[in-house]
């Protein structure tokens, strides 16, 4: 359990910036949240179909982090012979980014999804980057189903509300959140600028960092009357 005994999510809006020899700040920072001086990290590249190059990747960033870190893969088949078992021996996991709709679909198939749901009551700091957002809350913004951009309803729907990342970076999606939040195919939820995050304390949004100067966070609701409102929401630079 994270050591001020609450339940965290930290959900990035993508594009995480990733300095030479050194660890990314928003995973400095979900691994901080978890309170251990030698936290146990477990990510998962799901939603890129178990990429190797990826966790390649991700254990060279953490090389020379404090971090104890493993993987879990389900391609072509669970790398481990206790999926639970691993997920739940760690302090942190983190989830990258891909098709956030396949991921969830092979998560289901595997049980992943109730166990995500475990370890988050078990006090485990959750954390994960576009898909890797996008799949705590009820659903999203995102490219699973083509180059076109489309909704996603079918989050796991631990964080109310919806989460669309790439706000800044990707033209199509800040158009499109506000019109499926505004028609309701979405419920309203947060938006986040590629580097900035939403980190939830329990249900609650506790605040929103960012891992460059500039990165930016809003919160979009349906007006009541058809539209859309857009509210700016003050980002935290994690950098010096």
């Amino acid at each position: 359990m994270a050591a001020d005994g609450r339940r965290h999510v930290l959900a990035v809006g993508g594009g995480m910036l990733t300095p030479r020899d050194a660890v990314p700040l928003q995973v400095r920072y979900a691994l901080e949240l978890s309170g251990q001086g030698r936290p146990n990290l477990c990510v998962l590249n799901t939603a890129t179909g178990d990429d190797p190059n990826a966790y390649l990747r991700f254990y060279d960033r953490l090389a020379q982090s404090t971090a104890r870190v493993r993987h879990l893969a389900l391609f072509p088949m669970p790398n481990v012979a206790d999926p639970e078992d691993l997920l739940m021996s760690q302090d942190v996991i983190f989830v990258g980014g891909g098709s956030v709709a396949n991921m969830v679909a092979v998560w289901r198939v595997h049980g992943i999804d109730e166990i995500m749901r475990k370890a988050w009551h078990a006090g485990i700091v959750l954390a994960g980057s576009s898909a890797g957002g996008i799949c705590w809350f009820e659903g999203g913004t995102t490219d699973s189903f083509g180059v076109q951009l489309r909704p996603f309803t079918d989050g796991l729907g631990m964080l109310a509300g919806s989460f669309c990342p790439h706000f800044n970076s990707e033209p199509e999606r800040r158009p499109l959140y506000r019109r499926l939040v505004a028609d309701g195919t979405l419920p309203g939820g947060l938006a986040c600028d590629d580097g900035a995050a939403a980190h939830f304390a329990d249900e609650t949004l506790a605040e929103l960092v960012g891992d460059r100067p500039g990165a930016a966070a809003y919160r979009v609701e349906p007006d009541g009357s058809g539209g859309w409102t857009e509210t700016a929401l003050r980002v935290r630079f994690l950098g010096a």
